[in-house]
This record gives structure tokens, C-alpha cells and sequence, in this order.
């Protein structure tokens, strides 16, 4: 046995709180993972373009499993564009705007769409998440590829809203808590696991070989898809029982460390 693929949320994850890692660390580590056939890849529910954003020395030669499964990149090239149907963007966006509790964003490849009447705060916020975002009038005629929609809202409505919008708009696509304030709508079977499993199968790789970290709601299914999948100590209970180890707190280089025991073949991967 030998692990032969590291994926890796974000935000929460593999990033600190101030949304930054220890680069040296890393990217010494990943000449290692190089050196040993282990590939490595980003599944986030953030953006492409912010995603390769944090890697400029390797986002040609590793992959990304972004917007939370619906485009996958690897070494450059599309792998998957997941195509959210118009009449369903439309039935999804005549919901949403019904809601004065959420701020809507619209996930497309070309760009990320939001309205120009939200506030400044949220306007911002957004350019965090996503380096190509586009304000707009409204929703109507955008030609794009859509993949998910980013719904921004206060935490502690979430458990409330997640539970209203999948009543009103489950068959059609999936709420999934990513933390920070915010849910996503996706893809029904349109999730990190699938956009790894994807990978798995381009490579010829098993999910006893993958190791995975996670700290959110849309982490879920690839927790419990791989061999070794580690819930962060900062993650939710819910997150945490999905999966079968523990790492460190995200602000102390929680992967990092585990990404070692990997490379020297320790606990619990020997």
C-alpha cells in the first residue's frame, strides 16, 4: 500500500485564518510528494481563479477540484465543467430573489455574477473569494457555463435556511454549509468526492490510497469517500464524525504535519 493522491480544502483547512500557509514548508514537502508519485490537488468550494492564486509555482502541474466539484482542472487542462441547466438557473434565481435573507452570487466559469445593489461589505467580502466577479443589474441573459451558486448569510440563520432552501429547492440542487457565513447550492452528485473520483479514475488511483482534509459541511462526502480522511480540530461535530482521523488546528499547520507523517511513512500510514 502506498498513498499516491493528498487533497486538501482551503479555507478552514489548509489555510490559516489570515489565509496564508507556510509556503517554504510546502512546496519543500511537495518536491517531496513529486520524488515519492504522490499527486496533490486543491478540492475547494472557492473559485479557479482564486484557487491558483495561492500556488503560482506548481497551478500548472497539480489539480484543482473547485467551486466544490463543478470545474475540475489538472496540470492546466479541463477535466470537468459541471452545466447547470437555464430553466434550472432561473427557477433557482426566481427563489433566491424572494429571499431578503440571502445575497445571492451566481458561479459561472467565464466569471462570478452578483448584484450591484448589494452593499459594500458584502461587495468586498466577495473580491476575496473570487478574483473574477462581475456586478450586475440582475440575473437575466448572462451567457455563462454555471456550476453552483455562493449564498452569503449570518451563521446563525444558517442551520434554518440550509433546511427551507432544500425543502423549497432540493430537487434541483443541493445546500451545503462551507462555513463563514455562507452555503452553497450544487450540483445534485456535483461535490468534491465526485471531482476527486473523477481524478482517481484519470490516474487508475483507489480511495484506499487518498488521503483527504476537511473542515466544512461540503467536505462531507470526500471524508468519507477516501482511505484516510482527516476532519480538522477546528471542524464541526457533524464534519468531524465523517471522518476517520483527526488533524491539527488549521492555524498551527495542521496538514502540514500530517502531509510528514505521509512522506516518512509514520502513523497511520505505515
Amino acid at each position: 500500500m502506498g498513498i499516491k493522491l493528498i487533497a486538501v480544502d482551503m479555507d478552514g483547512t489548509f489555510l490559516s485564518d489570515q489565509k496564508t500557509y507556510n509556503r517554504e514548508r510546502f512546496l519543500t514537502q511537495y518536491q517531496q510528494m513529486k520524488t515519492q508519485g504522490i499527486r496533490f490537488a486543491v478540492a475547494s468550494g472557492n473559485q479557479y481563479y482564486q484557487l491558483i492564486s495561492f500556488f503560482p509555482e506548481i497551478a500548472h502541474e497539480i489539480s484543482f477540484v473547485a467551486e466544490n466539484g463543478g470545474w475540475v482542472v489538472s496540470e492546466g487542462q479541463d477535466i470537468f465543467n459541471g452545466d447547470l441547466a437555464k430553466a434550472d438557473f432561473t427557477a433557482i434565481v426566481d427563489h433566491l430573489l424572494t429571499r431578503a435573507d440571502v445575497e445571492i452570487i451566481a458561479c459561472g466559469k467565464h466569471s462570478a455574477y452578483t448584484l450591484k445593489t448589494y452593499n459594500d461589505e458584502m461587495k468586498a467580502t466577495a473580491g476575496m473569494y473570487y478574483h473574477r466577479l462581475e456586478f450586475v443589474d440582475d440575473f437575466d441573459n448572462i451567457n455563462d457555463v454555471f456550476f453552483k451558486f455562493g449564498l452569503n448569510i449570518s451563521d446563525d440563520r444558517i442551520p434554518e435556511v440550509q433546511q427551507a432552501l432544500h425543502d423549497a429547492i432540493g430537487d434541483i440542487m443541493v445546500p451545503v454549509h462551507t462555513g463563514y457565513g455562507s452555503i452553497d447550492l450544487i450540483i445534485p452528485g456535483v461535490h468534491k468526492a465526485n471531482g476527486l473520483r473523477l481524478l482517481q479514475q484519470r490516474w487508475g488511483i483507489d480511495d484506499k490510497d487518498v488521503v483527504v482534509f476537511g473542515d466544512g459541511g461540503n467536505d462531507l462526502e470526500m471524508l468519507r469517500q477516501a482511505g484516510f480522511s482527516f476532519a480538522m480540530e477546528n471542524a464541526a461535530d457533524v464534519v468531524a464524525k465523517a471522518a476517520k482521523y483527526r488533524a491539527g488546528s488549521n492555524n498551527k499547520e495542521g496538514v502540514l504535519d500530517i502531509i510528514d507523517c505521509v512522506l516518512k511513512n509514520e502513523a497511520p500510514f505505515n
